[in-house]
């Protein structure tokens, strides 16, 4: 519309429900899991209006319950990556070209449907395919998602209303263009908001998008994809090519037209992704921006002074909480001697008190990790500590893949803060803690700063100021998100914007405006009113 000035203001976090006993919201999310659970869908490879059936199908399993099937998707290859590369270029310039103000309708309406009516939908599906519990469920797929989906649509009107000065005859101002070509949106397992923000961040910026959802919760992408489609987004914005890495990724590389990079997965594909990128630059058209979320080994600090209270439930909260499987969990944590006895045992009380099942059982704090490969992958590592004199259980050890991946929460005491598991990332839960002495609190300051790689998140539980300071400057590249007596995890939209650094990424922060200046490239632009007549300049006169 042109004569209108569009204004969007700062919208508010969606507020967390509780699905307490008799709540509308329970009695709804629980009939949509009897509902979704009941079916199987058939998922296709989505390339614009075309949804291709290949008929190289795919399982989507209950994690807790990896005998159900919940549908099948068709896995797409060469063929159907560049179906989808041709259809997202053929529709690239409607899009770019469409007033920002329907684009962005068009995303706010998405996070009002998934407010309301889509909301058990998003939930439900996240509760069976990737087994999370009722409120990870409602923190991510609810709650996040929407936070995205109504605060990018902000950002974009900020960054559209950054504008130069203007000197007396001239007007200057910036055209924030979409990136030429197309962008490739990889998201992860674990959080369905991520899955929801990789691709729509990008697209909301005018660009377009194919999109690789990971093997293990192609089911959430696709109701994901159907919000989208029910919020009025044009075919051929954002195409769905579910399917292996190599067999997505390599004909996405080789392209001419990439135009960037959406990534949310481990530090290892990242990397290559990024050598393949360098290494065939010169075919493409312009520099790919790479923007990558990677891996985490996110640590716990405490000083003598810490509260055990808060501690303990930080601890745990932050190492158990969806299994452990966030690239924020709490996985090393550097705890003072003075505190360890009474923390050991509060810590024992209350994991002995968690409950692990199945997701569609309110009542249970635990569920399943995503798949055999993931539980293959964490009981290897305890079964490393168990038969190594490094390490001592405090709690679990224990494991089940008889019906559902189960893994119990492990906390592992080691004597050597640079052991295997105080090091590498491991995704599951299993939380590794080294007891160091109260008088060298700086000097495993600098230890917990120099063990990992990784530079995700952290935490210092402290009452005393000095302790908080110094563990703040010694710690200031050990996390891009740094929490002071708090679990480090649970990073609000708008709030607390998300990204590390080191080997955890480009840290362009997920959540703020940072991210999306990454998908557009400025036009300056100036008009001159009075142009001049006479090449010759003043002093060239006689005197």
């Amino acid at each position: 519309m042109p004569n209108v000035f569009f204004n969007i203001p700062l919208p508010k976090n969606e507020p967390v429900l509780s699905y307490g006993p008799g709540s509308p919201e329970k009695k709804a999310l629980k009939a949509k899991l009897v509902e979704m659970k009941a079916g199987q869908v058939e998922i296709p490879v989505m390339a614009g209006k075309e949804e291709i059936l290949t008929g190289d199908t795919e399982v989507c399993r209950c994690p807790h319950e990896h005998a159900h099937i919940l549908g099948r998707y068709h896995k797409a290859g060469a063929p159907e990556v560049q179906k989808a590369i041709d259809t997202a270029l053929k529709t690239r310039p409607m899009w770019a070209s469409m007033p920002i103000e329907d684009r962005a309708s068009i995303f706010i309406k998405a996070g009002e449907l998934l407010a309301g009516p889509w909301r058990p939908v998003l939930n439900a599906a996240n509760m069976l395919d990737a087994s999370k519990t009722v409120f990870q469920a409602e923190i991510d797929s609810a709650c996040e998602l929407i936070d995205f989906l109504r605060i990018n649509p902000f950002f974009m009107k900020k960054i559209y209303q950054q504008q130069p000065n203007s000197s007396a005859g001239c007007l200057n101002y910036v055209e924030q263009r979409p990136l030429e070509g197309f962008i490739f949106a990889v998201t992860p397992f674990n959080f369905a908001s991520i899955a929801g923000n990789l691709p729509t961040a990008p697209a909301i910026m005018g660009n377009v998008v194919i999109w690789k959802p990971a093997s293990s919760t192609v089911f959430i992408a696709y109701q994901i994809m159907r919000l989208l489609k029910a919020a009025g987004l044009p075919d051929g914005v954002i195409n769905m090519v579910p399917g292996p890495g190599r067999a997505i990724g390599d004909p996405v590389l080789n392209s001419p037209d990439l135009s960037g990079i959406h990534f949310t997965g481990s530090t290892p594909t990242f990397r290559q992704m990024w050598q393949i990128t360098g290494q065939g630059v010169r075919k493409y058209k312009q520099w790919p921006r790479i923007v990558g979320e990677t891996g985490g080994k996110d640590f716990v600090f405490a000083h003598a002074s810490a509260d055990p209270d808060s501690l303990a439930v930080g601890l745990v909260r932050g190492a158990f909480e969806y299994q452990g499987q966030k690239c924020s969990a709490a996985s090393r944590a550097y705890i003072p001697k003075s505190l360890w006895p009474a923390l050991k045992k509060k810590l024992q009380e209350m994991v002995a008190g968690i409950r692990m099942g199945s997701p569609e059982d309110f009542t249970n704090f635990m569920a399943a990790v995503i798949d055999k490969s993931a539980y293959d992958t964490i009981t290897e590592y305890i079964g490393f500590a168990k038969k190594s004199p490094e390490y001592t259980f405090i709690t679990g050890g224990k494991h089940d893949d008889s019906k559902g991946y189960f893994i119990e929460p492990a906390i592992v005491q080691t004597t050597n803060p640079r052991a295997r598991l105080m090091e590498e990332e491991i995704f599951g839960p299993v939380l590794t803690l080294y007891v160091y002495p109260d008088k060298e609190y700086e000097e495993t300051l600098r230890l917990c700063d120099q063990t990992s790689p990784y530079a995700l998140t952290g935490a210092i539980f402290a009452t005393e100021r000095q302790a908080i300071v110094k563990a703040t400057a010694v710690l200031e590249n050990a996390a891009g998100n740094f929490y002071i007596n708090d679990k480090p995890t649970g990073a609000v939209v708008g709030q607390q914007p998300f990204g590390g650094s080191r080997a955890s990424g480009t840290n362009d922060k997920a959540g703020s405006m940072l991210n999306l200046q990454r998908w557009v490239s400025p036009r300056t632009i100036k008009e001159n009113f009075v142009p001049p007549v006479d090449f010759r300049y003043p002093h060239m006169a006689e005197p």
